[in-house]
Order: structure tokens, then sequence, then C-alpha cells
């Protein structure tokens, strides 16, 4: 039987667990920064010492854990970029920017164990040489402000942050910026650019890769809350325990945002890989089954900009069978939850948010409702970008009230294709046409019928008798509609 594995969440949602650092420390809070700050300089083989920092960032890369923020990149190899030559300050960023629509999971760790982040922050920082770390979160999630605010005041008064922490000699300090509510701001150099005090417009890489030239043109790390969660249990478990958690390249655990036409919408932790999509959506220890009556239609697997699973969709993919890789076709709600299977299938986990619809959708509003946000949330940076996600969201705005066309489908499928491939400088142009690309590809007699209805129904009107009155003709009108 599935279940849930918590660990992130493990004590978040136990009656009397309160988010001040009492209680934290009461459940084993901070001893793995202790662990961590303690790690005395290893031999190498060569002759050469490696360093208790070195160390950290050894594990994290061999425990495989990898970034919950979306792309899904090891975060061990991530660091491993930083420009550590340069004599320039190291920064870290957190991204609390969580805004991809269906996604909720980050501001539970917030609002419920802010410490938890904070103690994952301390150990990145402390393992990446950076004195000076950020937490740039959404502006409208300002009670998770206050509680992350007050906890850092909490550890800086216990000694966890701030000068000579815990007698190690190491100094860090941690700041809580408030973002204005900007999607764009969720990619890792627009939120560099806001976190400067410019506008969100995403930089060009290359050159500008946050590890080389980041904030203040510095080496900056960016990485998501549930990955810097992850650091904390890496240290406190070691590498090799934490990579038994989940499945080969997908370890440890993730937070999923369940939502849409399930009974119990709602977040869980899973190991990675562990449980299927069709568990998650139907079993009673997670979304507990469609509402009653509906059957299932469609399956957004990893946030709004992933592209749409069609219910009863078949993929062939790679497995291992007698120690052979051997292609095996797969439901689509027997694909196991992790990275790469969902890749494999032609979407993504993302930001790890599942949104399901039944049958009583109707397509063409579900993705004009998408394509809308994505118009609004564009920087404008970009003409492919700019333009093409205001082209797709007017004519869904025009299909949804009733002016659609029978050739609509082809017209946006055109546009989708003609905003991605190295064309925009950020992912946001990718995010905008994908749903578009998907939608269409998955549903495409939807959205033709819908335009041949209009179609029929405006030509009907212009067919109106001549000696009908204008009263009569608009009756008429009416009847059609």
């Amino acid at each position: 039987m599935p279940s849930e594995f918590r660990l992130i969440l493990k004590y978040a949602d136990q009656p009397g667990y309160t988010p001040d650092i009492d209680c934290y420390l009461r459940h084993g809070g901070y001893e793995a920064l202790k662990k961590a700050l303690a790690i005395q300089p290893k031999d190498l083989p060569d002759g050469k010492k490696m360093s208790g920092p070195e160390q950290i960032r050894d594990d994290v890369k061999t425990s495989g854990l990898r970034g919950r923020g979306g792309a899904g990149f090891s975060c061990g190899l991530k660091w491993s970029f930083v420009d550590r030559r340069s004599g320039k300050p190291i920064y870290l960023i957190c991204n609390a920017d969580e805004s991809e629509p269906g996604t909720f999971k980050d501001r539970q760790i917030i609002h419920k164990d802010p410490h938890q982040l904070i103690e994952g922050m301390i150990i990145s920082c402390f393992a990446n040489d950076v004195r000076l770390a950020y937490i740039y979160i959404r502006g409208e999630m300002p009670e998770g402000a206050k509680l992350l605010n007050k906890a850092l005041q909490e550890a800086r008064a216990k000694n966890f942050l701030g000068k000579n922490i815990l007698g190690s000699g190491y100094d860090l300090e941690i700041h809580v910026h408030r973002g204005a509510g900007a999607y764009i701001c969720g990619e890792e150099t627009g939120l560099i650019e806001s976190l400067e005090g410019k506008r969100a417009y995403p930089r060009i890489k290359p050159p500008f890769f946050p590890a080389v030239l980041g904030l203040y043109m510095c080496p900056t790390i960016v990485n998501n809350v549930e990955t810097l969660c992850n650091v904390k249990h890496v240290v406190a478990m070691g590498p090799a325990e934490y990579a038994k958690l989940g499945t080969p390249n997908n370890t440890g655990t993730r937070i999923v945002s369940l939502s849409g036409h399930v009974k119990k919408p709602g977040y869980f932790e899973i190991e990675v890989g562990k449980v299927t999509i069709g568990q998650l959506i139907n079993d009673p220890m997670f979304g507990g089954g469609l509402r009653d009556g509906r059957k299932l239609k469609a399956v957004i697997p990893g946030g709004s900009s992933a592209k749409v699973f069609k219910a009863g969709e078949k993929f062939k993919l790679k497995r291992k069978v007698d120690g052979k890789d051997t292609e095996v076709e797969v439901d689509m709600l027997d694909l196991p939850y992790d990275f790469d299977s969902l890749i494999a299938a032609g979407s993504m986990s993302g930001s790890s948010a599942i949104i399901v619809m039944d049958d009583s959708v109707d397509i063409v509003e579900a993705l004009a409702n998408l394509s809308e946000f994505y118009a609004h949330e564009s920087c404008g940076q970009c003409t492919p970008c700019r333009e093409g996600s205001l082209w797709m969201s007017k004519a869904l705005h025009r299909m949804t009230h009733g002016e659609g066309r029978a050739t609509d489908a082809d017209y946006l499928v055109k546009i989708a294709d003609n905003i991605p491939g190295g064309r925009t400088i950020c992912a946001f142009g990718e995010a905008c046409s994908w749903p578009v690309q998907s939608f269409v590809a998955k549903f495409k007699d939807e959205f033709v019928a819908k335009g041949k209805a209009d179609e029929e129904r405006r030509a009907k009107q212009t067919a109106a008798p001549k000696s009908a009155t204008p009263t009569e003709r608009g009756e008429m009108a009416t009847a059609h509609k």
C-alpha cells in the first residue's frame, strides 16, 4: 500500500507543534548544524586535506539531491559550479517566490517549521563559504515573512546566526526580502535583478550564470525552500542513508501539491518514485479519488506550465527487466511520480503540483484561464514571449466568448511553436507555450468542435430572413446561442 513518508514535514502537522525555536529545539532542531560545524578536515590519499565545508558539498552531491523548485537539477553539481577563485564574496538566495499555479508546498514549511529552512540555509551557507544570504519571499505571503523574520531573530538570540556561530568562528547573516508578487521573479536571474532593486528582467545566460555572475555580479547560489531543507537531512542522516530514500537518481522525498477535482486536495510528502500518479489521485491515503459520478479527463503533473496528460494515455518507457533495458508500455496513472519518468513521458514533475481535471471540465476554458495568467505575468523583455503569450490569450478569450473559428487550434499551435527553442532569454517562453502545445495536441477535437459551432451559429445569424424585423432577428440570434 502506498503511504506518505514524512521527512521534512515530520513534525509540521503534529498537534502542539509550533513554529517557535523552543519547540524546534525540543524536536532535535539545530543538531544537524552542530554536526556540520564540528566536521574535522579529512586526509586524502594524495596528501591533501578536505575541509568540513568541502565534505558537506561532496556529501550533498553523493546523496543525489535534486532541486525541488522545478528543473530537478543536481544540487551538489550546481554548488560545484560556484566560482571560488574570484576573491569576490559568495551569496546564497533562498527562492521562496512560490508562484506556479497549483503549487502550495513551500509555504507549508515556512508557516509550520521555519527553523528547518533556516537550519538548512545556515548549513548550505557554511558549506559554500557564504557570509550573507537572503530569503526572497513572495509578496502575497505576508504571514510567512513575519514568521521567518521572527525565526531569524530567535536564531540570532541562540547564536545559531550572526557572529561566531556556536563558537565556530563562522559568521553569517540572513535577511528576508519581500517581492511584489511577480511570477517572473521565480526565475533565478529575474529574482536577482529584483533583489538588486531593478525591474525583474531575466539575464542572458551566458554570461550571467549566477554561479559566476549573480547578485552584485558575484558568485551566487539560488536554491528552493524544499531543497535547502533537504540539505539539513543529508547532513543529519549521512549521504548514503539519504540516498536509500526514493529511487535511483531520484533520491529523497518530495512534497506534492494535489489540487483540482479530487475528494481530498492537499499536500503530501512521499519518497520520490515510490508512488504513482494514479495512487496520488485515487488512494484514500492521498487524493481519495474523483468526485462521485465523474471520470478522469486530464492531469497536469508538475504545475501549470507542465505539459498535460490525457486520461488513458500510454507511454513507452525504458525499464530494467532481469538486468536488461527493456521498453515497456506504461499507463499514465501507473507512472511513478519522479523526475525521470515524467520527463520520459513528455512532461515534467516541475514544482510537484498535480492538477486533476474530471469530465466536467471545458478544456478550452481551462487553457484560456492558464494562458491569461501567462500573458499577464510575462515581463515583456522578449518579443516572442511578450507578443506570443498575449496573442494566445486573446485567441482563447475569443474562443470562450462565442467568436471561435475551426482553424483556431492550428492558429494557437503556430503561435506557440514560435515562442520556445532559444528565442527568449529565460524559460518563461517555454512555460507559456507548453500548455497550449499539449492541450491542443491532446484535445484538438474539442478546440475544432468549439470553433465550428461558433462559425455555424454566426452563419445562421447572418442568414436570418431579410423580411424579419430587428426584434425577430434578435430573438432568432438568442435562440441559436
